[in-house]
């Protein structure tokens, strides 16, 4: 049997699918075979199905071929834990990375069918809320293509990020059922389950050689069930693996409920366990919702350490050797029980001695932070700690022992310093999770220079100070396959025909288009498919809202998660400044604009649902006042996600990445926008900075405070009514929210905005930008109103987005955190 397996992965899936007609008779047997479909009635989404299974199939052999070789090998690997993967629709992506558009489009075609309907029935997994998400897939998607041995794990959410609508101008909630019709791509394993523990209560004695033993019990268990999905690399041969987690009751129910007639009983407990696995992120203003994502947290970090170890040990023996063989990286806080989870395995299962295991723990984990924000620091409650994981909280409490004892050392007879570097913030009664992953962890890396520089001055000094060389900076980056090559094909093939391939795998080749800026016939090119991308994005939202653009006006896009510290809030001030001086004449030549603003607003964020019915009544005004003649138009982008982002990111001219300096830890938008030749204006915040300094000040629209004038501004005492009495322009725009113009039947209905910004002292300094921002916006009009100058600068953009690639970010977590090395097959 081994050999008949030997010589199958052997040959190489090319010789059988390197042309359509092979292509063809195999999607033939196929929908006959797998589907159970008659090809002769069969529709699009029958032949997505026997496609998919088509490709399941080499992604299997390849799988097989990774996995033998990493085991034969005995290779070092990395395992990266995150909450949210939004990896995107996968047909496209998978056939670009095989090479086989070209002759599967042709082979359907030959079947009365085409490719991108067929694509259109692939739904696509909202398994994330943002930017973690989409860095996460990026990664792996880096992993694959150069050849590093990597897996991803997380949460097989039943329902993901919900589903956006839009009515009466107010953000509605629908649940993403994505896996209504199942998911074509994953390959589940009934075989690899493991129980999860919750509750219960801690029994200690001593074993036979004298030592203290621990055992957790009485505890109320879920099984965590293997969900897989292969992810491939572009023109690779190495398979990454993205395992996610489902939660299925012990035993589906109660057969002494069931027989007395008592059917809700008889089901309870397997309805209360598989809500770990139903949505991402349940509403946490409740202590239930709370505590559902903390079980949420630990159900997906204690099913993947048990894995983790279960794979380890096929080959090895000696746990004390663990970190020698695996890197867990810890993709934000969400994962980081993942310490005391480890530390609970390897010394109360697997009976290693307490320093052994924590000796073990820290060098096997690397820890991201991805936020500077106080408030999105994630802390537990202890009550709710020792009442979900009792052991857990003890471990914590002993790390935390030991922790204290060594900062003592380094800062004796400093209080404060203890207070503020405990695990434990005594004030609140809460576990502080950054400082655990922090304390648990051989590096932590910020995602963008300030950022990393901001953590270390700032938010964990003393931790900085206490363990040189720990914090560390990796930027974040994209991957050019999806947000160039396969969002936006004439670009890339534009960039292709004038330097050739190498970028899709060493984006800094693009550096060779800089000369390119000279020669008017590729700037022209250039321009008409910018042209071309916008009427695509026009024609696609004309669909979804109803609302006609001009593809000739200057596409201002910002989409991202709605917050605060994003301050959506002063795009739209603008929009309102902008439209009243359309409205009332004092602009004569103003260049036509189209505002396009998306993103979903968490369901308990009270103020980003404001904000979006702020710009939906802004929006009906202004695209139907005939004053304005389409100088102006408004659009909200509902349901934001991956495929939206992949037809909405090419067609962009203007990138708004306007965040408060020093709030935005990296941003990833800001690359795939100005990779797709946007420009960017901007405040010097994350990844902007960096940006900046590559594409140089001349190729970017920079204003605002910088990092250190918002904190000097505030330390002296920022007062936004003095900001407001000294610009009319800001006092009128501001007038018409609170009084009602734009929603004269509710008068008061902004009232929350008006106090966040002057009651509540405008914090994210929203006001204090204005007068800046609304300049910038002034010369990126003066700067549109010359086509072929602006059409230089956007290719300058594209030219030096080299850094930026997810790749780079890929070969430096590598070289620097994980000590992995890409493998040869």
């Amino acid at each position: 049997m081994d050999e008949l397996v030997k010589e199958a992965l052997e040959d190489d899936f090319r010789v059988n699918l390197e042309d359509a007609e092979n292509i063809k008779r195999a999607l033939i047997a196929y929908m006959v075979r797998v589907v159970g479909h008659d090809p002769r009635s069969a529709g699009p989404r029958q032949w997505f199905l026997a496609l998919a299974h088509v490709i399941k199939g080499i992604l299997s052999e390849r799988g097989m071929k990774t996995s033998r070789a990493q085991y034969g090998d005995d290779t070092r690997r990395v395992y990266y834990l995150s909450m949210e993967f939004l990896t995107g629709r996968r047909l496209m992506k998978h056939l670009l990375d095989l090479g086989l558009e070209a002759n599967v489009r042709t082979a359907l075609e030959a079947l009365g069918q085409d490719l991108d309907v067929l694509a259109e029935e692939e739904p696509d997994p909202a398994l994330g809320n943002g930017g973690l998400g989409r860095l996460a897939a990026c990664f792996l998607d880096s992993l694959a293509t150069h050849g590093y041995p990597g897996y991803g794990y997380g949460i097989r959410y039943e329902f993901g990020m919900f589903s956006q609508t839009i009515e009466d101008g107010q953000q509605v909630e629908h649940p993403d059922n994505w896996l209504r019709r199942g998911n074509a791509w994953e390959f589940v394993r009934h075989n690899v389950v493991y129980p999860v523990r919750f509750h219960g209560r801690i029994a200690c004695f001593r074993d036979e050689t004298g030592r203290e033993r621990c055992e957790w019990v009485d505890t109320d268990d879920v099984h965590a069930v293997a969900y897989d999905l292969k992810v491939t690399g572009y023109d690779s041969p190495v398979i990454s693996n993205l395992r996610l987690w489902s939660a299925r009751a012990t035993t589906d129910f109660d057969l002494r409920f069931f027989n007395e007639g008592n059917y809700i009983e008889a089901v309870k407990d397997k309805t209360t366990s598989e809500t770990l696995s139903k949505v991402l992120y349940p509403m946490d203003t409740t202590v239930l919702g709370q505590e559902l994502r903390l079980k949420q947290e630990y159900f997906f970090v204690s099913a993947s350490l048990q894995d983790i170890l279960a794979r380890y040990l096929r080959v090895h023996e000696d746990l004390s050797r663990l970190h020698t063989k695996v890197a867990i990286q810890l993709n934000d806080t969400h994962p980081a029980l993942a310490v005391p989870e480890l530390m609970r395995l390897l010394v109360d299962i697997h009976g290693l001695d307490w320093e052994e295991a924590w000796k073990v723990t820290r060098e096997t984990f690397s820890y991201t932070n991805h936020t500077l924000l106080p408030e999105a620091l994630e802390t537990w409650p202890i009550g709710m700690l020792e009442h979900v994981l009792p052991r857990h909280l003890e471990i914590i409490y002993l790390i935390n022992h030991d922790h204290l004892q060594q900062v003592r050392f380094r800062f004796p007879g400093e209080m404060e310093v203890l207070r503020r570097m405990s695990l434990v913030d005594e004030d609140t009664q809460r576990i502080r999770m950054a400082h655990l992953a922090i304390v648990g962890s051989s590096k932590v890396n910020g995602v963008a220079a300030l950022h990393t520089r901001l953590l270390r001055e700032t938010v964990f000094p003393e931790f900085d100070e206490m363990y040189p060389g720990k914090f560390v900076n990796v930027t974040n980056g994209v991957t050019q396959r999806r947000w160039l090559l396969q969002c936006n094909p004439m670009l890339s093939d534009l960039i292709t025909e004038a330097v050739g391939p190498a970028w899709k795998t060493d984006l800094t080749a693009l550096h060779d288009l800089e000369p390119l800026v000279e020669d008017a016939a590729f700037r022209e090119r250039f321009i008409a498919i910018k042209v071309a991308n916008k009427q695509r994005l026009a024609e696609h939202l004309e669909a979804e809202t109803g609302v006609a653009t001009d593809a000739e006006s200057l596409f201002d896009v910002q989409v991202k998660r709605i917050h605060e510290y994003k301050r959506q809030l002063l795009n739209v001030l603008h929009v309102v400044h902008r439209y009243r001086q359309l409205r009332e004449g004092l602009v004569t030549d103003a260049v036509p604009r189209t505002v396009f603003i998306g993103g979903k607003a968490a369901p308990g964020y009270y103020l980003a649902k404001q904000i979006i019915r702020l710009i939906g009544d802004v929006a009906l005004t202004v695209n139907n006042d005939p004053q304005v003649n389409d100088r102006l138009k408004v659009v909200f982008l509902p349901n934001y996600n991956v495929s939206n982002a992949e037809i909405t990111i090419p067609g962009a001219n203007l990138s708004e990445q306007i965040s408060t300096a020093g709030t935005e830890a990296s941003g990833t938008g800001n690359m795939k926008f100005a990779l797709n030749g946007a420009l960017t204006i901007g405040t010097l915040d994350g990844a902007n900075i960096e940006i900046k300094d590559e594409v140089g000040d001349d190729n970017i629209f920079i204003f605002g405070l910088t990092t250190e004038q918002v904190a000097e501004t505030k330390r002296k005492g920022y007062n936004p009514w003095k900001v407001v009495e000294q610009d009319a322009d800001l006092r009128q725009v501001l007038d018409m929210i609170t009084s009602g113009y734009f929603n004269p039947q509710q008068t008061n209905r902004y009232q929350a905005i008006r106090d966040t910004l002057f009651d509540g002292g405008d914090h994210f300094m929203v006001l204090a930008d204005f007068r800046a921002y609304v300049d910038a916006q002034a010369r990126v009009d003066d700067l549109f109103r010359d086509p072929d100058a602006w059409a230089r600068k956007a290719i300058l953009n594209v030219a030096r987005m080299g850094y930026f690639s997810s790749d780079r970010s890929i070969h430096t977590y590598a070289r620097d955190i994980w000590n992995v090395a890409p493998m040869e097959i």
